[in-house]
């Protein structure tokens, strides 16, 4: 199947960022990356603003679709799904089971997004820090990255609430901040020549899901 321009350029742009960090992202640089003639990527985003808005709405899509079987750049297979399918469509699979088979729910989604996040999507995981400290310095780009996380910490608050949290709002706050310390860490930060397995991170949520209903 023909993957549109528009996916080439931002999951070209993603590897660029990941490979070069954002001094190295340049229009002409994600032509190449992509295979296509130059100005190609000028025609779809015009501006630097908009190849890095472009690039952080698909670090997204393909994070969401990776908790349904997406894929990300570099990391072979087929496309993501949409963002909003496939956080709703996790969201949707913790409703109406036991309050035990949503903590077991919570514990794999957490376990396999950290896991792929750091193995087959390191790529994309390094290019969303690189992306995350420029949202610091630009506002534009502060907007859309917070309304990009918020659809995650929705799943957060859904899959929390089945698991009996008192307040799943803060406990889901709470967890996000975890997860975004374990893939800085286990990718930029100290343990990233030895970062936690699947069976570790599983391990490592279960305690921290016992910690947040503990309190």
């Amino acid at each position: 199947m023909t993957v549109p321009r528009p996916v080439l350029i931002a999951d070209a742009a993603i590897v660029v960022i990941a490979e070069r960090g954002l001094r190295g992202l340049t229009h002409r640089a994600v032509d190449e990356a992509a295979g296509l003639p130059t100005g190609s990527t000028s025609n779809l985003a015009r501006t630097r603003s908009a190849l890095l808005e472009l690039a952080l709405v698909r670090i997204a899509e393909v994070e969401a679709g990776s908790l349904t079987g997406g894929t990300v750049p570099g990391g072979g297979g087929g496309g993501a799904s949409g963002g909003g399918e496939a956080v709703g469509g996790v969201a949707d699979g913790a409703v109406g089971g036991t309050v035990d088979a949503a903590r077991e729910l919570f514990v794999g989604v957490i376990a396999d997004g950290l896991h792929h996040a750091l193995t087959a999507g390191r790529v994309l995981t390094v290019a969303r820090i690189e992306l995350a400290l420029e949202a610091a310095r630009r506002p534009e780009l502060r907007v859309v990255y917070d309304r990009l996380g918020a659809g995650f910490l929705a799943v957060a608050v859904a899959l929390l609430e089945r698991c009996g949290a008192a307040d799943p709002v803060a406990d889901a706050r709470r967890l996000v901040r975890w997860c975004e310390g374990v893939l800085f860490n286990g990718t930029a930060g100290s343990g990233h020549a030895h970062p936690p397995t699947r069976a570790e991170l599983a391990a490592d949520a279960s305690r921290y899901l016992d910690a947040l209903l503990a309190g």
